[in-house]
């Protein structure tokens, strides 16, 4: 059983005379010369095995299903499948309805998807039931739908008026958009505003006709004779719009033809055509004009149901003949308007009465088992006033549509519930219920409306508590401003004796916004967030994760750091051991834990926890949470010394965040560069993130910035810009950022002759340190305590931190502890020693591509005497981070099919990255990747 009928395609009959496509649609296609090699080009693009995109946008009657029709019978005369959706404004709140439009007549070939793809589409189309799918899973089934039907021949897909398209399937068609690649798929979107998800697609603006082809269509529209000073005048008010040309004289009765033609106004022309459109329709005989509202009403172009809705307002289906005589409608296989504009205008005209009836006819013909959605949408058109009755019905399509993945389905429906509720406090529950839903579908303005209905109450203190919850984190989302953590704060304490768990993870939220102010956060910081978080109720037995890291983070801010070790050692371990699919509850704060890990210095449960991130967002297909998943894994593993793999995750995120629209995350990258010693980026990327973060208010994203540009500057031995770099995250101890960057102000203390400002750095790190009791901890104070000692003593502690970070997966600092030691040995005038110490740092670095700490080993061994072996080029050195990534995991055996739902591509696209990585590499197959380097 599915939900959503098919929804007609245009037909080329109901074309007038002048685009009337016997002998082709070029032929009848006035003008648009450049517009229709751009499709010419598509087309043979696609042909050959690259996809292609183009956006068609223009105003309304412009000629955007001309061009349309033109791609299809370009693409059915040269051997492509051609496949239709068409927008319609009144299914805007059905979730995936212009997507159901486009596959339906492809599902029989969704058994050769993945099982998890599979079962995305299901669920999203209503023919199964399961966990509500991540849009954008639903997004990589479809990708992958479309190219295996495109194996067989090309495909074209063409999607009319997309501006009316549902927003997820907006969005799911958006992202099949930017992941195209080497398919013989071609996309063709007509619409007439700009809708953002589509941004940065190749556009096609489509303008007025020029003067001579307006003159030449305009000709062919009128057959009797016509005054010129009326041509003259229908040409400068239709303004090109080739629709207008074609209507504005058929409007006019012949006297107007030969002497006059409207009277100056301020319409535009979209409006003028729609205005003649109802005065078309507004002639015709009642019982028609009320059968064309039905039908306007009704956007699937079903036409049993059209009849079956005019059999219920007494209409005879004669009561059609002049609507289909008149050129607005025809009624065959599927009931077709003569353009958006007379369905807009049939509906906009009609009176209030006239439209309830109509909708009331539609829903009582509708079939409440097979479209129960749909019905309760025309029941709700037709009341008049409040109906708890349909208010019911309403949230009940609301449940169903949150259950197929339509955030915004869901909400459309509450809010309309909402306002059909009669009792003020159940109207108060249902706004509310549907601001929940806007917040999930990331209408975070329109949450903030539908509250302030709710807020007008009456609500229980449960629900006022919940309502003041989501207020702060509407904001939150908003704004990350400084008087978030102050309305998570109260929103906790209102919560406290009425849901216990629920106010301990407003606690940690609140403790988590206070984080992300830091220094930047002018109101209620991280210290009266602890202190609130102390008043908590207590925590369940056993506790869960959340619990103890509350417990945990309340205790660092009050008491101090090592006061706070065990329980926040207890939560990692916790979270580490447990069933990696236990719940959302763990998988909300990973992000949390993973700051709590580098904080103490835990190496083995930061990458536990990332790694564990990143397999859930995959495994979900949750593209809405992968890119932060990735962005901390790559961070991690510049730190294990893995600068390769991190810029292949970098790149997969980078690519991601431009497939789903959302702003690329500049974190890791800077991380990268800066480790990589690239000096430009990394001040380019440093100012960029610095500027963006205090415009926000995100004090803790200054402090990674600072952290990554005193590595850049200790790198290169800019020690005194190291040192201004690290002191303020240390000073501010924002979480995890003072943790790492301690070792940094200490080392950069040190060599510019600060050592008092080093000492009272290496005290604090001590203390942190011999609490934390990690090998990472251990090594890090082992090495600042040698670079601040002489002697044996020095020596000792160099020796100890080699030991120690020799037993943990920190590469770059063992690198380094050799590096400074090497520099200690070449001063106490040990050369052999020395040179034995920076070989090694300079091997350990240079492999990496920590390139500004490998040539600072460099010099220090060119100054022993000794001149370095330049790393050999490796083959893999010509992929792109991207191929890299492909090629590594093809290496262990994975199929193309596997390595696609991985990347969120297509196997023909991964097939086609193969070529290339096979041709820069000088190998032929698969099994030959696992022979090649790859690092």
């Amino acid at each position: 059983m599915t939900l959503y009928a098919t929804a007609p395609e245009r037909s080329v009959r109901w074309r007038p005379p002048a685009f009337s496509l016997d002998g082709g649609a070029a032929a009848g296609l006035v003008g648009r010369r450049a517009e229709r090699e751009a499709v010419e080009r598509l087309l043979t693009g696609t042909h050959g095995g690259r996809s292609g995109v183009l956006v068609v946008r223009g105003e309304a009657g412009i000629g955007k299903t001309a061009l349309l029709e033109l791609a299809r019978e370009i693409a059915a005369g040269s051997g492509f499948r051609v496949e239709s959706s068409t927008g319609a404004e009144s299914e805007t709140q059905f979730a995936f309805a212009g997507l159901h439009q486009l596959c339906e007549p492809l599902l029989d070939r969704t058994s050769s998807l993945p099982e998890p793809q599979r079962a995305a589409l299901g669920v999203a189309f209503g023919r199964r039931s399961g966990a509500a799918p991540d849009r954008f899973l639903v997004g990589l089934a479809t990708l992958n739908l479309l190219a295996a039907v495109a194996e067989e021949k090309p495909l074209l897909c063409v999607v009319d008026d997309a501006h009316w398209l549902d927003q997820a399937s907006a969005q799911v068609l958006a992202f099949v958009a930017r992941r195209v690649a080497a398919e013989r798929l071609a996309l063709v979107f007509a619409l007439r505003d700009p809708v953002s998800c589509f941004a940065g697609r190749p556009e096609l603006r489509l303008d007025g006709l020029g003067d001579a082809d307006a003159r030449v269509l305009l000709n062919s529209a009128v057959n009797a004779p016509l005054d010129d000073r009326v041509r003259d005048r229908i040409v400068d008010e239709a303004r090109g719009n080739p629709l207008a040309l074609l209507e504005l004289p058929r409007s006019a009765p012949p006297a107007r033809r030969a002497g006059g033609f409207e009277r100056p106004d301020v319409l535009s022309v979209p409006r003028r055509v729609e205005n003649i459109f109802q005065r078309r329709s507004g002639c015709l005989p009642a019982a028609t004009q009320l059968l064309l509202l039905v039908a306007a009403a009704e956007p699937t172009g079903d036409v049993a149901l059209l009849w079956r809705a005019a059999a219920e307002l007494s209409l005879t289906p004669q009561a059609a003949a002049p609507a289909e005589i008149s050129g607005l409608l025809e009624i065959g296989r599927r009931v077709l308007f003569r353009h958006p504009l007379v369905r807009s205008a049939v509906y906009q005209a009609a009176s209030p009465p006239d439209r309830r009836a109509a909708h009331g006819a539609l829903a009582a013909a509708t079939d409440p088992h097979a479209d129960p959605d749909r019905q309760a949408w025309h029941r709700a058109q037709a009341v008049l006033g409040t109906d708890e009755e349909v208010a019911a019905e309403l949230e009940r399509s609301a449940g169903r549509a949150r259950a197929r993945g339509g955030s915004a389905a869901a909400a459309a429906f509450l809010q309309q519930a909402a306002e059909l509720t009669p009792e003020p406090a159940r109207r108060a529950g249902r706004a509310l219920a549907a601001a929940h839903a806007k917040h999930e579908a990331g209408a975070f303005e329109a949450a903030q409306e539908l509250l302030v209905v709710a807020a007008a109450g009456p609500l229980d203190a449960l629900q006022r508590a919940r309502l003041e919850l989501l207020r702060a984190r509407v904001e939150f989302h908003l704004t990350r401003g400084s008087e978030v953590p102050g309305m998570l704060l109260d929103a906790a304490r209102t919560l406290g004796p009425l849901d216990a768990r629920l106010a301990r993870d407003t606690h940690l939220h609140a403790l988590e916004a206070s984080f992300h102010a830091g220094r930047l956060g002018h109101g209620r910081g991280l210290a009266e967030a602890a202190e609130a978080a102390r008043s908590a109720p207590a925590a369940p037995a056993p506790p869960r994760p959340a619990d103890l890291l509350l417990d945990g983070l309340a205790t660092t801010f009050l008491d101090g750091y090592e006061a706070s070790v065990h329980t926040l050692q207890r939560a990692l371990r916790t979270l580490r051991d447990r069933d990696p699919g236990a719940g959302d509850d763990d998988r909300r704060w990973l992000w949390l834990a993973c700051h709590v890990a580098a904080m103490l210095w835990d190496d083995d449960a930061i990458s536990v926890l990332a790694e564990r991130a990143v397999r859930l967002a995959r495994e979900a297909g949750t593209l809405a949470t992968l890119p932060a998943a990735l962005n901390a894994l790559a961070s991690v593993l510049v730190l294990t010394g893995e600068l390769a793999r991190a810029a292949e995750l970098v790149a997969e995120e980078q690519a991601i965040t431009r497939a789903t629209g959302a702003p690329p995350l500049p974190n890791a990258r800077l991380v990268l560069a800066a480790w990589r010693g690239q000096e430009t980026e990394t001040h380019e990327l440093y100012a960029a993130m610095v500027d963006e973060a205090a415009g926000r208010g995100e004090g803790a994203t200054v402090g990674l910035a600072q952290v990554a540009l005193a590595a850049l500057q200790n790198g290169l031995g800019n020690y005194d810009e190291a040192l201004a770099a690290a002191a303020p995250p240390c000073e501010h101890d924002e979480l995890a950022y003072s943790s790492i960057a301690l070792p940094e102000l200490i080392e950069a203390a040190v060599r510019a002759g600060r050592p008092e400002c080093a000492a009272t750095a290496l005290e604090r790190l001590s203390v942190r340190a011999r609490a934390s009791g990690t090998a990472w901890a251990l090594g890090l104070e082992a090495r600042s305590r040698a670079l601040l000692s002489s002697g044996p003593a020095a020596e000792k502690h160099y020796r100890e931190a080699i030991e120690h970070l020799e037993r943990c997966t920190v590469a770059t600092h063992l690198a380094r502890a050799r590096l400074v030691y090497g520099e200690w040995l070449r001063r106490e005038g040990r050369r052999q020693d020395a040179r034995e110490q920076l070989r090694t740092a300079y091997g350990l670095l240079s492999g990496m591509g920590a390139e500004a700490f490998a040539e600072r080993a460099a010099r220090e061994l060119r100054a022993t005497g000794e001149h370095p072996r330049k790393r050999t080029a490796q083959p893999a050195d010509d992929l792109t981070a991207h191929e890299l990534h492909i090629a590594r995991l093809v290496a262990t055996g994975a199929t193309s099919q596997e390595v696609a739902a991985q990347l969120f591509l297509s196997p023909r696209t991964i097939e086609s990255h193969l070529r290339k990585i096979f041709r820069k590499l000088g190998i032929t197959s698969r099994r030959q990747l696992k022979d090649v380097r790859l690092q």
